[in-house]
């Protein structure tokens, strides 16, 4: 597995994931740390949703990862809930060094439970890893505990240092391809099976899941490639 910067070559896949995890835990400095390679210090909370890309090679195929900053700000949960939607997975961040960051991720797993794919590839991530001698308040084991309870991948992660950042996107990334190659397996198989009579002739290629919602909305919203 690779990243490719050749942003305008024609990719196999467009898979769109999201961020999502309370205000202030790192969630658009992880998305700029992987996309661009940026931090900033003075990260301003995220208005509505801004999105990403990066094109990542596995094995033979190129994938465009979508990436959408949710805020985490109640305010904007109205606006926010429906780019969940055709998302293949998200990113769950929570704040090391803050415990009710943790204490939320129930209502933000279910959330994504509520409005994402049932099968939608979830990893958890505590960020801020490198204040973890100095102001943590969630142990590593209560990370992986959770994790393991809810059926998700854990990691934990700093952006300010670049620390296991680009590892937690390309293993939720991986796991969406396992999962949409099955699928797409699957169908071919079924295809095999069914008379040709009730074939409508579809590619199955098309893994894209960007609806005319998102597609519209595209627009006007703040994009960093």
């Amino acid at each position: 597995m690779s990243m490719d910067d050749s942003f305008d070559e024609e990719c196999d896949y467009l898979f769109k994931s999201v961020l999502v995890g309370d205000s202030a835990v790192g969630k658009s400095n992880l998305l700029s740390r992987f996309a661009r390679d940026q931090f900033q210090l003075d990260s301003k909370p995220t208005i509505g949703v801004e999105f990403a890309y990066k094109n990542i090679r596995v094995g033979d195929k190129l994938i465009k990862a979508q990436i959408w900053d949710t805020a985490g700000q109640e305010r904007f949960r109205a606006i926010t809930s429906s780019y969940y939607r055709g998302a293949l997975g998200a990113l769950l961040v929570y704040d090391i060094t803050r415990r009710t960051t943790f204490e939320n991720l129930r209502k933000w797993l279910h959330e994504l439970r509520e409005y994402g794919n049932s099968d939608m590839v979830i990893v958890l991530v505590g960020n801020k890893s490198d204040l973890s001698n100095s102001s943590r308040q969630v142990n590593i084991e209560d990370g992986q505990s959770l994790a393991q309870l809810e059926g998700l991948s854990f990691l934990e992660t700093s952006a300010m240092e670049n620390l296991n950042v680009e590892e937690a996107f390309l293993q939720m990334i991986n796991k969406i391809h396992e999962v949409v190659s099955q699928k797409s397996l699957e169908a071919k198989l079924n295809e095999v099976t069914t008379p040709k009579s009730l074939q409508q002739g579809k590619k199955l290629e098309i893994i894209n899941m960007m609806d005319s919602e998102v597609t519209a909305t595209k627009q006007n919203v703040n994009c960093c490639y």
